[in-house]
Parts: C-alpha cells; sequence; structure tokens
C-alpha cells in the first residue's frame, strides 16, 4: 500500500484500514450505504497497522468537471500486456506511442510519470500453463521478464512496471471491489451468454454470428468484433449494472468530443454504448476459473480478469491509498490511456462506468492505435507472419525501428510492417537529415559558430527575401508540429518535422551559401547558414521523443548544450550559444549521423 485513502463520493466517510496477514481479507461493512462508518480489514505485507483517513468527493475533476490541479503530475500508460505469449511488435508500439508522449511532456518542462506492465490472470493465463504443465505463477514471472526486457531495450522511459499478481494490486482491487459492492451496481445472478476464452469476454447475441471453422470445416460461432470463436455458457456470477450507466456515458462522450483519438474509435464507442450495452458479468466461478483474485467473501468467484486489470491505472497511481485532496499528487486521473482498437470497449465504455461508479475521476483522454499487419495481412502464430521485436530491434537497432514504427503509424488505421519500407525510410533519412547535417557542418567555407554569432547580435542585417520566405515556412510547420502532438497526433507530427528537414535540404541548394562566399557576401553566407542550421537545431530538438539517440547525437554535432533541449528552445533565435560542435564530426559517410546500412557497405 502506498498512502491514504482516495475520493470516495459525495458523503464524507471515515474508514479505519486494518492489516493483518497477507492471506485474507475481511470487509465487516457496518450498515448502509449512509452510515458514515466504514470499517474496512486488510491485509498487507505480513503487518499490522491501522489508519485512519477521511475521503471526499472529487478533488480532481474530470475533463467534463473543470481543470486538474496544478500540482498534478502528467500521467500516461500503456495497456498491460497478457502473459500468455511472447511480445510480438503491436507491444512494442503501444509502449512506444506512450513513451513519445511522455517524453514531448517532458520536454515541456513537465513532471511526467509512464506506467506500463503485464495482465498476470485469467483463463488465458491458466490454460497456457496447463498445456505447459507448469505453474501458473512461473509462467507469468516468465513472461512477464521479457515485456520489461522489451520496454528497456526498446528505451522506454517507464517509471513503473506493474504485475497484476503484486500485493499492492491484488489489495487495491479487493478495495475497489468492496466499494463497487458498496455502490449498490452489484449483484448476483445467473448467466447465459456467448464466451470468448481468446477475448476474455462475453458477447451480445448481436456481435455473434456463424462461421467454418479453417481446421475441420465444422460450423462455428464467433465474435463479429474479433473473429475469434465463441461458447455458449451458463453460470451463476456477479453482475455490473453497466445499463445505469448509459445515459451517463453519452453524456460524458457529448460533453467530451476528443476523449477518444482518433474519432472513427470513438463513434464505435458511442454506438456500442447506444446499441449494444448489457450488464457485464464481473466474476468467473472459482471451479473454472481458479487463476485470478477472489472476491472478497465469496472465494467461490475470482473476478473478471478485465475488472483486474483495469484498476492496474490506479494502482500505479497510488490507489487506494491516498490522503484526502491529494490524489492528484500520484497522477490520477490519467492523462492519456494507450491502447489498441482491439481493447477500446473495455477502456471506453467498461471502464468509465466503473469509475463512475466509486466516484472516481475520469482518464482525460484515450489514445486508441491500430494493428500492424505483414504484407497486408492481420499477423498470427499460425500463418508464421509475427514480428518479433527483439529480433527486429537487433537488426535494425532501436532508433531506426522507433522511427519505422512512428513514422509508418497505425494510429487511425492499420500499418504494414515490411523490412522493406524500413530501409526506404532509412535511405531518406540518410539522405534528408543526414545529410543535410554534412552539408551545413562539415564545409571549411563557413562557420556554423560564426554565422549564430553573427545573427544573435543586436542589430543584424535584413533578412533577404528567400531568407525570411524560408524563415516563415519553417515557423509554420512548427506550429503544425505543435498542434498535432498535442491533440495527440504523433505519427503526423513526425511526418512534419521531417518536412522542415527535406524543405530545408531544398532551401540549402536553392539559396546556394557556396555562391555567396565565392562572390564575397559574407551576410548573406551567415544568414542562409544560420537558419539552415536553426532549422536542423530545432529539428533535433522535436526529434528527441522519437530518435532520443540519434537526436542526441545532431544536436552534439551542432553543439547544442543539453540544457538547451527543451520546447521552450524550439523556436528561431532560442539560442545564441551553439554552434561548435561537441564530438568529433568524422569524414565521408560512414561516420555520418545515419551511417550505410550493412547491405550498403
Amino acid at each position: 500500500m502506498k498512502g491514504l485513502w482516495g475520493t470516495s463520493g459525495r458523503q464524507i466517510w471515515t474508514l479505519r484500514a486494518i492489516a493483518a496477514s497477507r492471506n485474507g481479507w475481511v470487509c465487516s461493512s457496518c450498515g448502509s450505504k449512509t452510515t458514515q462508518a466504514r470499517h474496512m480489514r486488510f491485509t498487507s505485507n505480513g503487518r499490522s497497522f491501522t489508519t485512519t483517513a477521511t475521503t471526499r468527493s472529487n478533488d480532481i475533476d474530470s475533463p467534463a468537471q473543470g481543470q486538474l490541479k496544478e500540482d498534478k503530475p502528467y500521467y500516461v500508460t500503456t495497456p498491460i500486456f497478457y502473459v500468455n505469449a511472447s511480445p510480438h511488435v503491436g507491444h512494442l508500439y503501444s509502449m512506444l506511442v506512450a513513451d513519445v508522449i511522455k517524453r514531448w511532456e517532458v520536454l515541456k518542462g513537465k513532471r511526467v510519470y509512464l506506467s506500463t506492465g503485464t495482465d498476470e490472470h485469467g483463463m488465458k493465463v491458466q490454460q497456457a500453463a496447463e498445456l505447459q504443465d507448469m505453474h501458473p505463477k512461473l509462467l507469468c514471472d516468465t513472461n512477464s521478464e521479457t515485456f520489461r526486457d522489451l520496454a528497456k531495450k526498446a528505451n522506454i522511459t517507464n517509471d513503473y512496471f506493474i504485475r497484476t499478481t503484486d500485493p499492492e494490486h491484488r489489495d487495491a482491487v479487493r478495495y475497489f471491489w468492496a466499494r463497487l459492492r458498496d455502490s449498490g451496481y452489484i449483484y448476483e445472478s445467473k448467466h447465459e451468454g456467448w464466451y470468448c476464452v481468446s477475448d476474455e469476454t462475453f458477447y451480445p447475441e448481436s456481435m455473434v454470428a456463424k462461421d467454418v471453422s479453417p481446421v475441420d470445416g465444422k460450423v462455428i460461432m464467433v465474435s463479429m468484433e474479433t473473429g475469434n470463436t465463441v461458447e455458449w455458457l451458463e453460470e451463476r456470477n456477479y453482475h455490473f449494472r453497466l445499463t445505469a450507466f448509459r445515459d451517463r456515458l453519452l453524456q460524458f462522450y457529448h460533453d467530451n468530443p476528443n476523449w477518444v483519438v482518433p474519432r472513427n474509435r470513438f463513434v464505435e464507442v458511442i454506438d456500442w454504448v447506444q446499441n449494444h450495452l448489457e450488464d457485464l458479468s464481473i466474476s468467473r466461478p472459482a471451479s473454472r476459473l481458479s487463476w485470478g483474485i477472489p472476491v472478497p467473501d465469496d472465494p467461490s468467484q475470482t473476478i473478471y480478469v478485465w475488472v483486474d486489470a483495469l484498476v492496474n491505472y490506479l494502482t500505479t497511481a497510488g490507489y487506494p491509498v491516498w490522503r484526502p485532496g491529494s490524489e492528484h499528487t500520484q497522477g490520477w486521473p490519467a492523462d492519456v490511456h494507450v491502447v489498441g482498437k482491439d481493447i477500446v470497449r473495455f477502456h471506453c465504455v467498461y471502464w468509465p462506468a466503473l469509475l463512475m461508479a466509486v466516484d472516481l475521476p475520469l482518464p482525460r483522454q484515450v489514445l486508441s492505435h491500430g494493428h500492424w499487419l505483414m504484407s497486408k495481412k492481420k499477423m498470427s502464430k499460425s500463418r508464421g507472419n509475427v514480428v518479433n521485436p527483439f529480433f527486429a530491434l537487433s537488426r535494425w537497432g532501436v532508433d531506426i525501428l522507433r522511427y519505422f514504427l512512428m513514422h509508418g503509424s497505425a494510429i487511425t488505421d492499420d500499418a504494414d510492417y515490411n523490412n522493406e519500407l524500413i530501409i526506404e525510410k532509412y535511405k531518406k533519412l540518410q539522405g534528408g537529415l543526414g545529410n543535410l547535417l554534412n552539408r551545413v557542418t562539415r564545409p571549411k567555407d563557413w562557420s556554423v559558430r560564426e554565422a549564430v554569432k553573427f545573427m544573435t547580435q543586436k542589430h543584424p542585417s535584413p533578412l533577404l527575401p528567400i531568407v525570411e520566405t524560408y524563415k516563415n515556412e519553417v515557423e509554420q510547420a512548427m506550429k503544425i508540429v505543435f498542434e498535432n502532438m498535442d491533440t495527440l497526433n504523433p505519427n503526423v507530427a513526425l511526418r512534419e518535422i521531417m518536412e522542415i528537414a527535406y524543405n530545408t535540404n531544398k532551401f540549402l541548394t536553392d539559396a546556394a551559401p557556396w555562391d555567396k562566399v565565392k562572390e564575397g557576401n559574407i551576410v548573406a553566407v551567415h544568414q542562409m547558414v544560420y537558419h539552415v542550421a536553426e532549422s536542423l537545431r530545432i529539428v533535433g530538438i522535436l526529434l528527441q521523443p522519437f530518435i532520443p539517440e540519434k537526436a542526441a547525437e545532431l544536436l552534439d554535432r551542432l553543439g547544442v548544450a543539453a540544457n538547451r533541449r527543451s520546447l521552450i528552445d524550439a523556436k528561431i533565435y532560442a539560442d545564441t550559444e551553439y554552434g561548435t560542435p561537441t564530438i568529433d564530426l568524422g569524414s565521408g559517410r560512414y561516420s555520418s549521423l545515419f551511417p550505410p546500412l550493412g547491405s550498403e557497405e
């Protein structure tokens, strides 16, 4: 447990948390919802303690309710990844998108938290462990470490790596369940419906259809949404009154038209709530699913894996041990949930309704991305077309793979992973950015440092028309970059950054400062060289979230100080001290920022 209690609703409650032993949880509610005293017995870390705190209505407002407190850190999350199989490039992409967003906010000078981790309970894990004849926890330990290694190898700057088997998370889920039960939105009944093990969810009749099995030709029922097989199940379990939140959800969507990005996925979310909403089964019989968190006070039921998993975002932010009025200091509500398009419903329908039920603020935005395909087909082990992200990182290098995935980005639509495309994009980096950097920093006919000193003096000469026009174009392009980053379109922002580099190359060719050198027009040379260098400096700063190592090297080659690389420095005339390289520039293409690939040697 990480702090004190968090917000609990319209009334002020007094809570007593008593921790005894790790193995048990007893929630001894001492009255109805209107009772002001709550006594909850916790077990945590094998030690006993008592803490008393009050909780109150939302101190942090959701986007529809108002502004966040100034001392709230920016909080971005990836989905937590299922450990029944090894990581693929889609997992890496989710991590990367969240990392780019975090790094961008850090460049603004903000305090930022990034959380990622693994989802380790549920039927898929239980079945995968059974097939390998091993205990589920051992499978989780092994595969979770692989995801942790992937984040490290891809240079993901996560502050937290949460596992749903962590003791703190189990406590948070139990507490969340208790509050959900006390809210009056949980009831017990028999459930009948089409259940998909692969998707870990029930589907309404309107979302299933007949299909033919490619294995034996038999008629099967599948989810129309994912294509995965469903089976008819009848069981007794707990339900959440999701339908009671239809109007509140639709009103929230209306009041927050940019809550889900991109818009086409938000339309799907709204359609689901309007036309497919049903109460949600939120437990499974322990006789069928034993690998999970038992329902408090009812060990015959296991908490639904998606309720368990979604609470991870709260656990990382210190829930439920929040001091009253300081819930926001650890980041909640999340500023951005980054999720794949296949789990949008869980994050944008179930999650906000669950939070509403316990009077917690909703996330500020959800960024949903598409899938990565191979040769225009969905990656799958059966087709043998799954991209191993470790192999890809080793083959291409971290920054090059980061660049390819973000530039060819699958935000709005699915994208195709293709090795030839990676080579193509790398060559454009060589010719567009690497070559430009060499063209301005290596010639002996001029000095970047002298151009910077000349152009940042108090009374520089009026700009030549060609330089003035180009300067205005760069400033306009920068506005587009910032707008797209602020509206969660990092792929578009990256392409615009690269357009600045490509257009700068063209400007350098058209301006031809080497001709001005021959003419002895030193003022023209300084103006041209300076504005090319400024574009490169700004491009280097803006590229830091995307290709951090290469961007750092670019700025080193320009001699930009380490403390002059934030977004406040990303404007023309902002830095007067750079221009002297801090590393050896070398000569020839093999010492360039983007040297030849192995196949080019």
